[in-house]
Parts: C-alpha cells; structure tokens; sequence
C-alpha cells in the first residue's frame, strides 16, 4: 500500500453482530471489516484518524471463504479480513450506540 492512501479505503465497514456488541461495553473492543492487505500500524493509523480516539492494540483476523449451497446450486461466500480495535480506557466510539 502507498504511504498516502485514505483511511477509508482500510476501514470498509463496522461488523455489528451479538458477539461484537457484548465485547463494545464489556472490554472496549470495537469490529471492523478491513482491507484484505491492511496491516495492524494502518488500521491503527486509520481508527486513531478517522475516530480521533487513542488505540491500545489491533488484532487482525483473516475470514475464510465459506461454502454455501441451495439446493442443486452451490458457491461460495467470499472470504475477508476483519480488525479487533481495543480503545485506550475512557475512549468510546459511536458506531455501535446507535444499534
């Protein structure tokens, strides 16, 4: 990636599921969809930009492709990259409060 690429290019996306939405108020933790070539500095970089908020630790995960069938037809589900953002302590973010 080049050095002057846009914050949002990285971050695609909030992933807002039951299991994200416990971990927001239980340890500070916020889910992104990232890009499949983002690496943990940009997403850091990208969150502390885009939020203005200070960032403790990214962990990225990489979503594998799933299969999936309906009846005689079948494919699959495309793969992703996802980021786990823990927030310094007192930062929140307003991604997920509207939910």
């Amino acid at each position: 990636m080049s050095a002057n690429i846009n914050h949002f290019d990285i971050l695609r996306q909030p992933v807002i599921t039951e299991k994200s939405y416990s971990a927001t108020g239980a340890a500070n933790q916020y889910t992104f969809r990232v890009a499949r070539n983002a690496t943990k500095s940009q997403v850091k970089a990208a969150v502390q930009a885009v939020f203005e908020v200070k960032v403790d630790s990214v962990q990225v995960i990489n979503m594998p492709a799933k299969p999936k069938r309906r009846g005689m037809q079948s494919g699959t589900r495309s793969g992703y990259r996802k980021a786990v953002v823990r927030l310094a302590e007192g930062e929140t973010l307003e991604v997920s409060e509207e939910v």
